[in-house]
C-alpha cells in the first residue's frame, strides 16, 4: 500500500467504495487523513465500515472543512450530468481529485525522480502497459504495475528511488489527475469513446492530452488526426515529443514497416527490432503498441538489448490474442476480450488460416463490418444467441457450423484444423459479449483454455484457465 501522507491530519471526503475506492480510503487512513467516505450502495458502505473506514452520508458533512474530495473514476464528473457529490464539492470550492492524483502527489513528495510511465489511448493501452511492465521486469528492475489495468494504484509499493512505476490511465482517471507528470507519457491513439461521459470528442481528446502535456517525454501515436494535432501542440509547449506510427515514416520517433520497428532521429533511421515470429505481438496494431513500449523503455534508461530480450519473451495479455496452446502446426489463440466486431478485427487480420469460434450475446451491427476478413476464415464455429444471425451474415462467404457450446466448438475446430496441411489457428474471438453463457469474458476465456488443455497432444503455452 502507498499511505497517502499528503493529506495527513486533513479532513477529506470520498465517494465510491468499489475496489479502487476502498483501496483509496484505506491508503488515506493509513497516511493519517481524517476520512469521511460514502457510496450509494449500502453493501459497499458496510464493507468499508468493516475495514475501519469512517463513513457518513456526504449530504451531512461540512463541505467547507474538507481539504479535498476524492471521487472514484466510475462516478460522473461532468456528463451526462455531475454526480450530486460533485455539485456539493464545487459549491464549496473543494478540489475534486482521484487515486492517480494522490499517487502523483506522493511520488512528488517522497521520490520525485523515480521512473514513472503512464499510458493512455482508446485502444491498445492494456497490451502496451503489460509489455512495458514485462520488459522492465525481465531486465531485473524493481517494477510496480497498476492503474486501469486492474490493480488499484494505491495498493502498489510506495515510491522510492530506482523503483519503476507503470500505470495505465483511463480518461476518467486523467480527468481527476490535474498534476499528472510522468517521466514518459504515452498517448497511443484516439477514436470516439466514452462520449456519454465526456460529452464531445473534443473534450475527450482534451482530457487525454493532459497525460502527455505534463510528461517529461511525450510518446504519441500520430496515425489519427486528433493525436497528431496533440503532438504538435505539446511540442510547441516545450515538451520533448517522440512520434509513433505504423503507417508512415516519422522524423523523430519510432515507426513500423511490416514487422520491423525503426527508430528515427534527426531524419536518420536505424532498425531496432523485428517482431516476426513473436506470436504475442502479431498484427499492425501490436507493432504500434510495441513501438510505444520501446520508446518508453528507452526514455527511462532501458538498453536496446534488454528491450529485445523482453519483447521475445512477452507472454501476451491474458484473453487478448493470447497463444495458449500448440499441436503440430495448429496454434490455439484466446481472444475472449474481443466483445464486438471492432475488437475482433485485429486478431482476424493477424492470421491467414483461421478456424474461428465466434458468438455469444450479440452487439449492435453484428459481424457485418468483418466481411473483408471472411476469406481468412477456413470455417466458423458459432455459439450462443448470436449463432443464427452470424450464420446469416457469413452466408456463402465461409463454411460454418452452429456448434452451440464453446466446448463443442473447440473440439470440432481442433479436429478440423488437425487435418489442415497448412499452418493454422483455432481462435476464440467472439465479437460478442459473454453474458448468455458466461459471467464475463474472463470466465469465457478461461473455459476456452481448459477445453484446449483437455485435447490430446496439445502442448500448453500457459497454465490452465483455472490456475492461470
Amino acid at each position: 500500500m502507498i499511505p497517502v501522507t499528503t493529506f495527513k491530519e486533513c479532513q477529506v471526503a470520498l465517494f465510491g467504495l468499489g475496489g479502487s475506492g476502498l483501496a483509496t480510503a484505506k491508503a488515506l487512513v493509513a497516511g493519517g487523513a481524517r476520512v469521511t467516505a460514502w457510496d450509494d450502495n449500502p453493501d459497499s458502505v458496510a464493507k468499508a465500515k468493516a475495514a475501519g473506514i469512517p463513513t457518513a452520508d456526504l449530504k451531512t458533512v461540512d463541505w467547507s472543512a474538507q481539504a479535498a474530495f476524492i471521487l472514484s473514476p466510475g462516478v460522473p464528473l461532468t456528463h451526462p450530468k455531475p454526480h450530486w457529490t460533485v455539485e456539493l464539492a464545487r459549491a464549496a470550492g473543494v478540489e475534486i481529485i482521484g487515486d492517480v492524483e494522490l499517487f502523483v502527489r506522493e511520488r512528488r513528495v517522497h521520490a520525485p525522480d523515480c521512473p514513472f510511465i503512464a499510458i493512455t489511448g482508446t485502444n491498445g493501452k492494456s497490451t502496451t502497459t503489460a509489455l512495458i511492465a514485462h520488459i522492465l521486469r525481465s531486465s531485473g528492475r524493481d517494477m510496480q504495475l497498476g492503474g486501469n489495468i486492474g490493480t488499484a494504484v494505491l495498493t502498489l509499493e510506495p515510491p522510492k528511488a530506482e523503483r519503476y512505476f507503470v500505470v495505465e490511465c483511463s480518461s476518467y482517471q486523467i480527468d481527476l489527475a490535474p498534476t499528472l507528470n510522468p517521466t514518459a507519457g504515452i498517448l497511443l491513439n484516439l477514436t470516439p469513446d466514452h462520449l456519454d461521459r465526456h460529452g464531445t470528442m473534443q473534450h475527450y481528446a482534451e482530457i487525454k492530452e493532459r497525460l502527455v502535456a505534463g510528461a517529461k517525454t511525450a510518446i504519441i501515436g500520430v496515425d489519427d488526426s486528433h493525436s497528431a494535432l496533440i503532438a504538435d501542440r505539446v511540442e510547441r509547449a516545450g515538451v520533448k515529443v517522440r512520434r509513433i506510427s505504423n503507417r508512415s515514416v516519422v522524423a523523430d520517433g519510432l515507426y513500423a514497416d511490416a514487422s520491423r520497428i525503426f527508430e528515427a532521429q534527426s531524419g536518420a533511421s536505424s532498425s531496432l527490432v523485428d517482431l516476426d515470429g513473436i506470436q504475442t505481438l502479431k498484427g499492425s496494431h501490436n507493432a504500434q503498441n510495441a513501438a510505444a513500449a520501446i520508446a518508453a523503455c528507452l526514455a527511462v534508461g532501458v538498453s536496446q538489448e534488454e528491450i529485445r530480450v523482453g519483447l521475445r519473451s512477452f507472454p501476451g495479455l491474458k484473453h487478448r490474442m493470447q497463444p495458449v496452446g500448440r499441436r503440430d502446426q495448429v496454434v490455439f489463440v484466446n481472444d475472449s476480450k474481443a466483445t464486438n466486431a471492432d475488437a475482433a478485427a485485429p486478431a482476424l487480420s493477424s492470421y491467414e488460416r483461421i478456424y474461428w469460434i465466434a458468438g455469444g450475446l450479440p452487439k449492435e451491427g453484428g459481424i457485418a463490418s468483418l466481411a473483408p476478413l471472411f476469406p481468412r476464415i477456413v470455417k466458423a464455429y458459432l455459439i450462443g444467441e448470436a449463432a443464427p444471425a452470424f450464420a446469416a451474415t457469413l452466408g456463402q462467404a465461409s463454411k460454418y457450423e452452429i456448434s452451440g457450446s464453446l466446448e463443442k466448438a473447440v473440439a470440432h475446430a481442433a479436429a478440423d484444423a488437425a487435418g489442415d496441411p497448412a499452418p493454422s489457428v483455432v481462435m476464440l474471438s467472439p465479437a460478442c459479449a459473454s453474458f448468455d453463457q458466461f459471467k464475463n469474458f474472463e470466465v469465457r476465456g478461461d473455459a476456452f483454455v481448459d477445453f484446449v488443455a483437455a485435447l490430446d497432444g496439445v502442448t500448453m503455452l500457459i497454465g490452465t484457465g483455472k490456475g492461470n
